[in-house]
């Protein structure tokens, strides 16, 4: 068990929590959700103990041990991928390494022979013996192939770094686990296999998630914070929605009634405060009213931006020709012969570990990178918007938001371009902050501001969730299920995948594709889906 008592934070004048109290219990699964900036992973610091409170303490149930993910991907680039996952266990770790320098020594001494026995028992207790297949078992699951597992940390892709710090946070068994975003660069199959390890898990768990299907399938318990409070519910994210909206629900028809009271005792103190007869009546309703208190409605720190796309003009039959394309990036087949054809009515997902041949697709597509071999060819009518993964290069200058945003835009009358900042909920003076230095999650709303205000008819999306909160999330999807055009879309986020398409494509390694009119959830049902993850598995134990 791990309990936060009367946990206070300022940072300058702020208060980011004040008087928090609440207790987490063994064999559940709590998610943290919030607005960005409410303070959930300042949250989980302070419960690891990498953040220290301005006031009040954390207590853990003595001799548990917590462990949580670990946000510094270069901190182990010195490391072996297995060290790395083992050093979950720090006391596991140093007992091994320990050992090894003991058993390494070439006058070996009558004291080294006693250490090193102790040290034997204490690291078989703690089945030491079974930590390298553990991790193994872990790092596979997660989809880090055994090639990988004795290479140096710095030798890895950044998401393949994700995966071993995930499998670090997991290894061992902690009494308490906690995980910041832990589906972040996750592929959908990674996704799955941890959504299954923790549904399985008995000990206590801590989640930061912006994947609304991910808390619903894990979590037994929700902690929404809220304007420096945390308020526990029990049941996942759908449950603490339709409870929370069901409370607000309850208050104002309350306070409706507190209302219609008040006016009432009201107009009869003023009718008849000045009649003799009626003076004693007119009394008890004056005592009657001071004892009504309206409940306190304090707004939500939640805000939703407004994301609507709409086309210019409507899109024609002829929408999108791919035949034959191909690419190979450093001797590495990434497509191989696509060929496929998009309707006017296509909502299409592309899914999969593959994640680079999804992004290559969308580069050619969008004429910044060259076939190989093969070709495509957009319909007369149609006029594309594209979200990049990688949004470097459009923020690289001294711009203004209303300027950048500006220069994106056929009419530039600046009332007209702010309109569009100002559902993506950048206010006021937000229009001249510089580009440059926005975070993440205010770079995605820019991007997306560009994407509506070109009324193109066909949207392409590389991974658009990443770096929005719940509340940009829901809006986006919403968007996005009501526009009337084309959309090509990657992403990690089960229920927008679910909720979006009408259409799935999978790049399979090796460049092939799985082409198929299906929703997400019926495409993992399919007979295809059986079938390659059958091979994967095979390959698996071939390895």
């Amino acid at each position: 068990m791990i309990s936060a008592n009367n946990i206070t934070l300022r940072i300058g004048k702020k208060a980011l929590f004040e008087d928090v109290n609440i207790k987490f219990t063994e064999g559940n699964c709590y998610g943290l959700i919030g607005a960005n900036g409410a303070g959930k992973s300042t949250f989980l610091k302070i419960l690891s103990g990498q953040l220290e409170a301005t006031k009040g303490d954390v207590a853990i149930t003595p001799g548990q041990r917590l462990s949580f993910l670990q946000q510094d991907h270069f901190k182990y680039d010195s490391y072996q991928v297995l060290d790395t996952v083992i050093m979950g266990n720090q006391r596991l770790y140093d007992i091994k390494k320990e050992k090894e320098a003991i058993y390494a020594k070439e006058d070996f001494t009558d004291e080294d022979g006693i250490r090193a026995s102790e040290l034997e028992g204490e690291f078989a207790e703690m089945n030491g013996w079974e930590a390298e297949s553990d991790a193994a078992s872990l790092l596979n699951g997660l989809g880090v192939e055994t090639e990988h597992h004795y290479t140096l940390m710095k030798d890895l892709e950044g998401s393949l770094k994700v995966k071993v710090l995930l499998a670090q946070a997991l290894f061992g068994n902690p009494d308490i686990l906690l995980l910041d975003e832990p589906t972040n660069h996750l592929d959908l199959n990674a996704i799955e296999w941890l959504e299954e390890f923790l549904i399985d898990f008995s000990n206590t768990v801590i989640v930061v998630s912006h994947d609304r299907y991910f808390l619903n399938k894990v979590c037994t318990h929700t902690a929404d914070i809220d304007y420096g409070k945390i308020q526990l519910y029990a049941g996942n994210y759908d449950f603490w929605f339709e409870s929370s909206q069901l409370l607000i629900k309850q208050m104002k028809e309350a306070n409706k009634k507190k209302e219609e009271k008040i006016k009432e005792l009201q107009e009869f103190i003023s009718r008849f405060s000045a009649n003799a007869s009626k003076s004693r009546q007119a009394t008890s309703r004056k005592r009657a009213l001071e004892k009504i208190q309206l409940d306190e409605m304090r707004p939500s720190s939640r805000k939703y931006p407004y994301i609507d796309f709409r086309p210019n003009r409507e899109i024609g039959n002829e929408v999108l020709m791919v035949e034959n394309l191909s690419k190979t990036i450093d001797g590495e087949k990434i497509l191989d012969n696509l060929t496929f054809t998009l309707g006017h009515e296509d909502k299409v997902a592309f899914v999969g570990s593959n994640e680079r041949a999804k992004t290559t697709l969308f580069q050619i597509l969008m004429g910044e990178m060259e076939p190989d071999e093969g070709f495509y060819k957009w319909g007369v009518t149609t006029t594309q918007a594209y979200f990049p993964k990688d949004s470097t290069a459009e923020f690289d200058n001294d711009l203004t938001i209303a300027d950048w945003l500006t220069q994106y835009s056929e009419i530039k009358d600046a009332t007209y371009v702010r309109g569009f900042l100002g559902r993506m909920l950048f206010a006021g003076e937000d229009g001249v902050k510089k580009v440059k230095i926005l975070s993440g999650g205010e770079k995605v709303r820019c991007l997306l501001s560009k994407m509506m205000i070109s009324g193109s008819n066909i949207l392409i999306l590389d991974e658009p969730t990443n770096h929005l909160d719940m509340e940009a999330i829901t809006a986006l999807n919403n968007g996005l299920i009501k526009f009337p055009g084309v959309i090509l879309f990657a992403s990690h986020d089960h229920q927008f995948v679910q909720t979006t398409a009408n259409r799935i494509m999978e790049i399979l390694p090796g460049g092939t594709m799985i082409d198929k009119i299906t929703t997400y959830d019926e495409y993992l049902a399919s007979d295809e889906m059986a079938k390659k993850r059958h091979i994967y598995t095979m390959k698996e134990e071939d390895n």
